[in-house]
């Protein structure tokens, strides 16, 4: 029995192996196919920039998992393909520039007042100039804190870093003068650079030296004379402008001292009777009492002052 059964067996096995071994061809033959159809979808795939089914999906790995070459060409060509609607879509951004920079084309006029040697020269700084209604002297040295901050330094630091905040928005920026180691301009020079430059608006740089006990800063307004009068409601608007960023942007208060609820009107300083663009200067608070001098002296408070000169201009431009 056990002979006749492994007879049979024996018969029996060679057929069932013939017959296993073709079934395992006609698979091998049929993977073949599947892998030669796969392999033009990913080539398809990869070209048209989508992913087959072994490729890559949204961020992760299909169940074919990644292959060197096809799977990263088929990664890359979508990110690259998304890129370039990005980039066609981005120039008509480019042509919306000036949204990004609100202040492209227009020009701004600082007047940093005074100047880092004023005081080495009195003959010049004491010359009289015309204002516009009477004779005033061509300059002052301004004043300084009880530690020897002058006002000159303080006037320029503040300008520069509004400067560098208008330039960043686009303007073109005209200074009256660009360094604090020099002598002049005169006070009706300034005016006139100013007037010359196309500026669309001004600001000139104080700081005030007042009664020790006294605090705050004041808007310098001008009063009409003949060559300001036409810009005269336009500077009175770019005045309520800084005095409501000031008072909104920063700590220094209206002065308690000085001008009514933080205005005063001057028709005897030449920068503003001459002036032509509308223009305001600001008394950024008193060097002489110790709390503004503190505020003054610091970076950071120039820094917060330069910011809402800036937003006083922006708004008074209504960009």
């Amino acid at each position: 029995m056990r002979t006749s059964t492994r007879s049979a067996a024996d018969e029996s096995e060679p057929d069932l192996t013939a017959s296993t071994r073709r079934t395992r061809a006609s698979q091998a033959r049929l993977l073949a196919a599947v892998a030669c159809l796969v392999t033009a979808c990913a080539s398809t795939a990869t070209g048209s920039g989508g992913t087959g089914s072994g490729g890559t999906g949204s961020g992760g790995t299909g169940s074919g998992g990644t292959g060197s070459g096809v799977a990263g060409d088929a990664v890359a060509s979508p990110a690259a393909l998304r890129a370039s609607p990005a980039t066609s879509s981005a120039t008509p951004r480019a042509s919306r520039q000036p949204s990004a920079a609100p202040l492209a084309g227009i020009t701004v006029g600082i007047d940093p007042g005074h100047n880092g040697l004023n005081g080495t020269d009195p003959s010049f700084i004491n010359h009289l100039i015309w204002n516009g209604r009477e004779s005033e002297t061509c300059d002052t040295t301004g004043t300084q804190t009880a530690s020897g901050y002058t006002e000159a330094r303080f006037n320029f630091d503040v300008a520069r870093d509004l400067r560098a905040a208008l330039i960043a928005d686009g303007a073109r920026v005209v200074m009256t003068r660009t360094n604090n180691h020099g002598v002049g301009p005169c006070v009706d020079r300034r005016a006139q650079i100013l007037n010359d430059s196309g500026a669309r608006v001004a600001i000139d740089i104080h700081a005030d030296g007042g009664p020790s006990w006294g605090r705050g800063f004041t808007v310098l307004e001008p009063v009409a004379d003949g060559p300001n009068d036409h810009v005269i409601p336009a500077s009175e608007r770019f005045g309520r402008d800084v005095r409501a960023a000031l008072l909104g942007r920063t700590s220094m208060p209206v002065s308690n001292y000085y001008g009514s609820n933080g205005i005063q009107f001057r028709d005897d300083l030449a920068g503003l009777n001459l002036t032509t663009v509308p223009k305001v200067l600001i008394e950024s608070g008193n060097m002489v009492n110790a709390t503004d001098a503190a505020l003054l002296t610091s970076p950071r408070f120039q820094q917060q002052l330069a910011a809402a000169l800036l937003a006083a201009i922006l708004a008074f431009l209504g960009r």
